[in-house]
């Protein structure tokens, strides 16, 4: 590991591939006039590590992203406030990218009744520009890709040139702060948290690191509390004290000693308003203006949203630097990528993983579901492909499909489970 990885590693737990450390010293190299690679590493501020970080994490979310979790979450918070009407539900969001899940988790909650007084939402991320522009409030059309956008209308003010801004209501249910996962304060935050949102944080984390981020996220979430994951992040978690809520593709968790959790009649109306896209290659790691004194101690940074893990092997390096660039928004250098893996290794099931997730984003469903069916024809078991290829199939209305496809991916899960294989 080179010092720029090491340093990087340190800062925010991620596994990144040489290229992609070394690529973002020199561009701070090239953009602070500083020409000794050794002098910038050994003479590096905090400022400038920040700096530093910005280039490798990737912040990518918008409202309504993947609503199932917003359903079970609202469901579980009436739960709660049945049983003891005068209680505080606290909820944590991290990574929190630049506000669009917790802003959500406010609106969803706000339109399904629950009083405002009954709720906090606190945010964390590692960027300090992910979290100013989360305080700020105001949104591009980027952060507005749900199919029914009545909450655009209902809690945003339009600002001109497309922008809008978040109603004051909605933004003083969050607290943003800077923070780290991997360095929470949990002296005052132990069993802290009702509900914890961290979806596809422990992507990017080698072993060590996923280990130490659960052990995190148990120690801050209530013994009879609720954990919503990303759906590739569900069988680590699994492997670490954890057992899924049988909530439909909200990949919801809960601690294994936890009373079971029953699935509710309907889902709310708000959470379930918009139609879930199928999840991206990554995800995609507050206080308004008047912080309260509840609100976790501001900390260091560390999140997702980053470069993958690269393996030592040139071949693993070349796909982590597709999806590197994927995560960047280059999808023609991603794709080039891919495909000079694959004239090195024809039969990458991975590969052809990437190239359909790229097709998504492109919005070219079919090309993208060839070639995740060429992924799961070269490797049966590929988890990840399985549950694209279901969600594509129920934005199609092919609810046989979609069955049949997660039934296999259950079995697949199940098995890796079993025998101690899940993806870290």
């Amino acid at each position: 590991m080179t010092p720029a990885q090491s340093m990087l590693r340190a800062a925010t737990g991620l596994s990144l591939s040489r290229s992609v450390a070394e690529n973002a010293v020199r561009s701070r190299m090239e953009q602070t006039a500083v020409t000794d690679h050794d002098a910038y590493l050994r003479q590096i501020t905090p400022e400038e590590l920040t700096a530093l970080v910005e280039l490798v994490v990737v912040s990518e979310s918008w409202f309504y992203r993947d609503p199932q979790a917003f359903a079970a979450m609202t469901d579980f918070v009436r739960a709660r406030l049945a049983a003891n009407s005068e209680r505080l539900v606290r909820i944590l969001s991290i990574p929190c990218a630049g506000g669009e899940e917790p802003y959500t988790m406010a609106m969803v909650l706000r339109d399904a009744g629950i009083p405002p007084e009954n709720f906090i939402i606190d945010a964390f991320d590692i960027s300090p520009a992910c979290v100013a522009r989360a305080r700020s409030g105001i949104y591009g059309r980027n952060a507005f890709r749900a199919q029914d956008l009545t909450f655009r209308d209902t809690h945003f003010t339009s600002v001109g040139d497309g922008d809008y801004r978040i109603n004051h209501a909605i933004r003083k249910q969050v607290r943003f702060n800077q923070g780290n996962l991997l360095e929470f304060d949990l002296s005052t935050h132990s069993r802290y948290y009702d509900v914890i949102f961290c979806r596809n944080l422990l992507i990017y984390f080698d072993k060590p690191a996923t280990k130490a981020a659960i052990a995190r996220l148990e120690a801050l979430l209530m013994d009879d509390g609720q954990l919503f994951v990303g759906y590739a992040e569900v069988p680590s978690f699994c492997q670490h004290g954890f057992s899924p809520l049988p909530y439909h593709q909200a990949f919801g968790l809960q601690k294994k000693a936890a009373p079971a959790a029953r699935k509710p009649a309907h889902a709310p109306r708000a959470a379930a308003s918009a139609r879930p896209a199928p999840p991206p290659a990554a995800r995609t790691i507050a206080s308004p203006p008047s912080q309260s004194p509840a609100a976790p101690s501001p900390v260091p940074a560390s999140r997702s949203r980053a470069a993958p893990p690269a393996a030592a092997a040139p071949a693993a390096d070349m796909l982590a630097e597709a999806r590197r660039l994927a995560d960047l928004g280059d999808a023609k250098a991603a794709e080039y990528a891919c495909r000079d893996h694959l004239a090195r290794h024809p039969e990458s099931a991975e590969a052809y993983f990437i190239l359909g997730l790229l097709n998504e984003l492109s919005n070219k469903p079919q090309m993208a579901a060839d070639y995740w069916k060429r992924c799961i024809y070269l490797q049966p078991d590929h988890y990840e492909a399985l549950c694209h290829l279901a969600l594509l199939a129920e934005a199609n209305h092919d609810v046989a499909g979609a069955a049949a496809l997660k039934a296999r991916a259950a079995r697949i899960y199940k098995r890796q489970q079993a025998s101690g294989n899940a993806k870290p």
